[in-house]
């Protein structure tokens, strides 16, 4: 994976939602079991979570709210796609969130082709999902882009290719994004294995030395700065 670190640092710069918001309009947000913005109550469901980020971005004079990179929450508890009784709980999150309203454009990070797509429709679970594949200096790996809105998949093609910057989706609401808040949720992977128009996003704390080496940070790519 270092070879692959060692190139997104080559890289400029990405965004991955609407252009014409400069990083200077984001602000960090911590939804993590320590979060002092949770401290004073815990949001029950998507509308009370989007209530508290619009106030939060309020506050702050912020259009994005971001982060999230391998976060411990307690928000995935409520859905049986994280926590069964089968397997371990999952509860560290391994993409990076940014919270903005719904029908936000979402745009391709690097040149790529579709590697897949999928609706999936869990309770707590992506929503409308898509995966970019990229190859870059003979280095191939794969960008995901969950939380989407139904209407992104119409009309999609596997192989379809996308310039960098490119409109390839926007965002869904909590109708249709698993119920959360409006956001974007964007992870890499490095190794797809066998998954299509899904990965997880999502680990157990015994996986996730291997899901840091697969999953690396996406801010090594977009190189968000807000300091």
């Amino acid at each position: 994976m270092q070879n692959l670190i060692s190139l997104f640092e080559t890289i400029e710069s990405v965004q991955v939602i609407d252009s014409s918001i400069s990083y200077t309009d984001y602000f960090p947000i911590d939804l993590s079991i320590n979060s002092a913005l949770l401290a004073n109550g815990k949001p029950e469901n998507a509308t009370e979570y989007e209530v508290l980020i619009n106030n939060y971005l309020q506050q702050n004079k912020a259009k994005v709210a971001y982060g999230g990179y391998c976060e411990h929450r307690n928000l995935y508890r409520r859905s049986t796609v994280f926590n069964n009784t089968t397997t371990d709980e999952r509860n560290i999150h391994i993409g990076l969130d940014l919270w903005i309203a719904a029908g936000t454009s979402v745009l391709a990070a690097l040149d790529g082709k579709v590697h897949s797509f999928q609706y999936n429709s869990s309770f707590g679970d992506y929503g409308p999902t898509i995966i970019l594949e990229h190859e870059i200096n003979n280095q191939k790996f794969y960008t995901l882009y969950g939380h989407l809105s139904l209407e992104s998949l119409e009309n999609l093609k596997i192989n379809q290719e996308f310039k960098k910057g490119t409109i390839i989706a926007t965002l869904g609401d909590a109708t249709v994004n698993g119920d959360y808040a409006p956001h974007l949720h964007f992870q890499i992977i490095t190794d797809i294995q066998n998954y299509k128009g899904d990965y997880p996003g999502v680990c157990s704390s015994n996986d996730l030395s291997f899901y840091k080496e697969n999953c690396p940070d996406p801010n090594l790519l977009l190189k968000i700065n807000t300091n």
